[in-house]
């Protein structure tokens, strides 16, 4: 089991980082275009795309670590008021539908991937399939991260009234 959990961490670790170089590669990106933009009077064609295509990636690999760290809104005051054992029921089932959720991001993004493979990304040249890879392989970091949840009791983070004040 600890091979398994070492194997996990190492996968959220190359998650957030390449999510984290990714982020700062956009910034590089957007403040390149902003200055060639307004000091030399040109914009370079890939750089809108490559923002775009980095934004997109970002955005899909924060929110399977969203999951991992229990991030994403939830609305809990009408499970709170269930009894204790209907609450775990409740619990289950939602992480239950999260693995779903990324089994058909899995299938879905996979197909749609393949599908955009013939198109290409305009300024960048690069096929379209690039930016769709993010759909499965968030797809698959859901899955793993809400197999992983299975295990923790609760589906979001607690915050006690006056914590950060």
């Amino acid at each position: 089991m600890s091979v398994l959990k070492n194997v996990k961490k190492g996968l959220d670790k190359i998650l957030l980082f390449t999510a984290l170089i990714m982020l700062a590669s956009m910034t590089i990106v957007i403040i390149y275009q902003v200055f060639s933009r307004q000091f030399l009077n040109h914009t370079p064609a890939w750089s809108e795309g490559a923002s775009r295509v980095l934004f997109v990636w970002v955005a899909f690999l924060g929110m399977a670590y969203g999951f991992k760290e229990k991030l994403h809104i939830g609305v809990s005051i009408f499970v709170n008021m269930l009894p204790e054992k209907i609450q775990t029921i409740c619990d289950i089932f939602a992480k239950l539908l999260i693995i779903g959720f990324g089994v058909l991001m899995i299938y879905y993004g996979w197909n749609f991937t393949i599908l955009m493979n013939n198109s290409t990304l305009a300024g960048l040249g690069l096929p379209s399939s690039v930016l769709y890879a993010s759909i499965p392989i968030t797809g698959i970091f859901i899955v793993l991260n809400g197999i992983e949840l299975l295990f923790v009791k609760g589906l979001h983070q607690n915050y006690e009234e006056g914590e950060g004040e």
